[in-house]
């Protein structure tokens, strides 16, 4: 197929929509902040005597105490929960910035270190949601790393010495992060929280297809087409595809709650 017949305008849709597919989520994680924010801000001031006008009874009284137990012992794993991702959020941060400081990256490929600016942005974004929502909850907020995934790294950081090692690092802990908030979706116990991860997870699933097709092509020697925008025409017939190896995206590897809370 000649040059000629391929479209580019089409590759500048895709990056623009992907852009726009980013700019959605950080409002809505916005919103899904902003609204927890507000609920639990509620929360202290309602009396059990207000929950749908007068109690009268003891037994309706214990139905109550029973209910309130129930929200407060469901409110602790979203704490964990919110905590865990923090501490995700958190090492990517120090991977990414630690990988922006190494010459092969901070002088090499333009894209990529761009990239990987961006992404910092983006995840330190994410920290402060999650740590945001974990403190409104009444937990503590998460400043250290994950612990399970701060040894992977530590084990790997003195064997970094390309692109495509930084890739293959950052392709782990955007994979864990992704998996990790979809199964979050359906583990917390409030729908502001929901919203929350399942406004993140999609940004995170989102570097890792990046991550992936940049791997393919560092792979295939074709680093020169790592750019916005590429030469379409070079591309391998894979570059299409190779960024979403699953039709619905796996949990099998997410973290449990309490992997990085707060001790």
């Amino acid at each position: 197929m000649g040059a000629e017949r391929i479209d580019t305008r089409l590759l500048e849709e895709l990056t623009e929509q992907s852009q726009d597919l980013n700019s959605d989520a950080v409002r809505i994680t916005a919103e899904a902040l902003g609204d927890f924010t507000e609920v639990t801000r509620e929360q202290p001031s309602r009396r059990w005597w207000q929950r749908g006008g007068v109690v009268a009874g003891a037994a309706s009284a214990a139905a109550v105490l029973t209910s309130l137990r129930a929200v407060a012992a469901t409110s602790s794993d979203d704490v964990k929960a919110l905590q865990t991702a923090a501490s995700i959020e958190n090492l990517a941060i120090s991977v990414y910035q630690t990988a922006a400081g190494l010459p092969f990256i901070k002088d090499g490929n333009k894209t990529v270190a761009a990239f990987i600016a961006k992404t910092t942005t983006q995840h330190q974004a994410h920290a402060q949601a999650f740590n945001a929502a974990a403190t409104q909850a009444g937990g503590k907020a998460q400043s250290g790393p994950d612990p399970k995934y701060a040894a992977v790294v530590k084990k790997a950081l003195p064997s970094i010495k390309t692109p495509a090692d930084v890739v293959a690092l950052a392709i782990t802990l955007e994979d864990v992060a992704a998996q990790t908030y979809a199964k979050n979706v359906g583990q917390v116990s409030s729908n502001e929280l929901r919203k929350l991860f399942a406004s993140v997870a999609p940004v995170e699933a989102q570097h890792r297809a990046t991550l992936l097709a940049v791997q393919a092509l560092l792979a295939g020697n074709l680093g020169d087409l790592i750019a916005i925008p590429t030469n379409a025409a070079k591309l391998p017939a894979a570059a299409g595809s190779v960024g979403f190896p699953d039709a619905f995206y796996p949990t099998k590897s997410a973290s449990p709650i309490t992997e990085g809370a707060v001790k």
